[in-house]
């Protein structure tokens, strides 16, 4: 049987967020190269993570010290004269999120990629991990436990397997006839009971689409904190990022669950069936595809879908956050300047590195792709009279590349004509490859059409139409900017009477027309005047007080809703019933 690479990690000193690790490589060539991934898998950017290590020291097989040498950014060099090598080192974790690693005195997370060193050579073998805990703390990750050790069959696995150490009593629940897990770190879930009730109904409306589930166990780790959303999948676990509060009210414990449905669906739509460019994963730089959008969008747009599907939220419910979605979208001056195809491409340098003028320049493609997953579901349905959808879409490719072979870049484009049995390089070329605005006539197939109307306020997030009795439908001033904190401009839109009038990032508020305004003031305010009007907004810019005056625009009407056509036909109303499994008079 081939020797394996044996890491321990030990926590002993938590207060100190150091991560103490040691690493043993078996006998291999006489010169070790020991390197650590730039980047971790589902998370698109390179983070460095070899900057918080620290305290490198190697020794021989009888514990005789070796000398090290620090090659590059992530490389250690030893000279071990082809003899087992054992390297020692701390990595430094005070960062709590999905995709880095945390260390204090309550708890114990840690994403391979941040803390294990590798070799090449021994990238394929087993790599096996023990873990030295303070009293009274467990280790749970998904990997197979043998005796002591955790056993991960390569260091592809083993990078996605997460830990979590910790006094934690996890929650069970069997879905598809596999166990299942739930780690929770901070406050306790206000209702386990219901939360593994529901996680279950989603789980296997899951695998009800793809016939099964493609493991033996999951596990969920949740991390409920003060702040912050996100989510990172692994084969066969996910951790997810919530605020505390979130689960206490309606609209927060179904956002939850979008968010684990979410990550769940990628057990399939990316961890198993993944593009080709990815294949095998280089850790020591960026992977390049231009296919984010199918992965990343299509799973968004699965997302709320399955928590329909679970009958965990309504079909009008449902049209309400996809409604919101088109309004997000078009209030993005980015999409008219960046496509599809190039913000996955280039997810590196934009997606996770927002600025200021993110907005203007680029398009996420989970947003954008969630949309365009959403009318490509809707095209299918339509060039086959509803025989076929994006789900006979989603299984072929896991039929086709299923094994982890990767998708190449024209596969999706390609296994969606076969399933609708029509050419659609034209749908591709306007929603995926050109920053045209998405044609939304296809809503017509179950009934709908995308209304638009301005925002009723700096909290209006679309998805629904004017309330009712509202018969102010005068043109309203627009400045065009977004705020941060209480006075802060953080965003200058593209072509707005703001950029035009000079206006910029980071000037703080002081006063409209004379008359002291805060952020949520400037707003309504502006509101109150016409398009055309002039103002004198005075702000502070670097300390001096300056005063620009400025020229309202027209409040562009990019609040989005999806609204039922007056008087519908029978195939509509079947359509309808078809996409969202609900009869069209009960959706209302």
């Amino acid at each position: 049987m081939p020797e394996a690479v044996h890491y321990r990690v030990s926590m002993l000193r938590p207060h100190s967020h150091l991560f103490e690790v040691e690493a043993t490589f078996p006998a291999g060539p006489d010169v070790l190269e020991a390197v650590l991934p730039v980047w971790t898998p589902g998370s698109y950017l390179v983070r460095e993570f070899a900057r918080q290590v620290q305290d490198v020291s190697a020794a021989g097989p009888e514990g005789e010290p070796l000398a090290v040498q620090r090659v590059d950014k992530r490389t250690w060099r030893v000279r071990g004269q082809g003899r087992a090598v054992t390297l020692r080192y701390r990595a430094y974790a005070n960062e709590l999120t999905v995709r880095t690693s945390h260390l204090d005195g309550s708890h114990g997370y840690f994403n391979g990629a941040t803390l294990f060193l590798y070799t090449e050579p021994t990238r394929g073998l087993e790599h096996h991990v023990t873990v030295q805990a303070p009293p009274g703390w467990k280790s749970f990750t998904a990997l197979e436990r043998r005796g002591e050790a955790f056993v991960a069959k390569d260091y592809d696995e083993l990078v996605d397997s997460p830990f979590e150490v910790g006094p934690h009593t996890p929650l069970t629940f069997t879905a598809a006839n596999v166990p299942h897990e739930v780690v929770v770190w901070g406050d306790a879930v206000p209702d386990a009971g219901r939360l593994c009730s529901d996680l279950q109904r989603i789980c296997e409306a899951q695998a009800k689409l793809f016939g099964g589930l493609p493991l033996e166990r999951y596990v969920f780790f949740v991390y409920l904190t003060d702040k912050g959303r996100g989510g990172l999948e692994h084969k066969a676990s996910t951790s997810l990022l919530f605020p505390r509060t979130g689960l206490q009210n309606s609209r927060g414990w179904e956002d939850f669950l979008t968010l684990a449905a979410h990550e769940y669906f990628h057990l399939w739509n990316v961890k198993r069936v993944k593009p080709k460019a990815l294949v095998p994963f280089d850790y020591a730089q960026e992977n390049y595809t231009s296919l984010l959008w199918a992965f990343e969008g299509a799973t968004s747009y699965y997302d709320n879908l399955f928590v329909l599907r679970a009958g965990l939220m309504g079909a009008s419910r449902y049209l309400t956050r996809l409604g919101e979605t088109l309004s997000t979208l078009h209030a993005t001056p980015g999409r008219k300047a960046q496509t599809l195809a190039e913000a996955s491409l280039v997810s590196w340098v934009k997606h996770y590195r927002p600025d200021e003028h993110s907005p203007n320049s680029s398009i996420s493609y989970y947003l954008k792709g969630e949309v365009v997953a959403a009318l490509l579901d809707l095209e299918i349905r339509r060039a086959t009279g509803d025989a076929r959808g994006l789900d006979d879409l989603m299984r072929l490719l896991w039929k086709r590349y299923g094994d982890e072979s990767g998708v190449p870049e024209e596969g999706v484009e390609a296994a969606a004509s076969e399933v609708a049995g029509k050419d659609l390089s034209a749908f591709f070329d306007r929603a995926v490859r050109s920053t045209e605005e998405l044609d939304y006539s296809v809503l017509s197939h179950v009934g709908l059409e995308a209304r638009f109307r301005p925002r009723e306020s700096a909290s209006d997030k679309g998805g629904s139409p004017p309330p009712r009795g509202k018969n102010d439908s005068r043109p309203r001033g627009w400045l065009g900017v977004t705020t941060k904190g209480s006075a802060t401009i953080a965003t200058v839109l593209e072509g707005s009477p703001a950029q035009e009038a000079g206006l910029y990032v980071d000037d703080e508020l002081v006063a409209l027309d004379g008359w002291r305004v805060d952020a949520a003031g400037l707003l309504s305010r502006g509101e109150d005047k016409s398009p055309g009007d002039t103002v004198r907004l005075t702000v502070f810019r670097r300390d001096r007080l300056v005063e620009v005056p400025v020229t309202l625009g027209q409040k562009p009407a990019d609040a989005v809703w999806l609204a039922r056509v007056d008087k519908p036909t029978d195939a509509q109303k079947a359509a309808y019933q078809a996409w969202l499994g609900a009869p069209w008079e009960e959706s209302g």
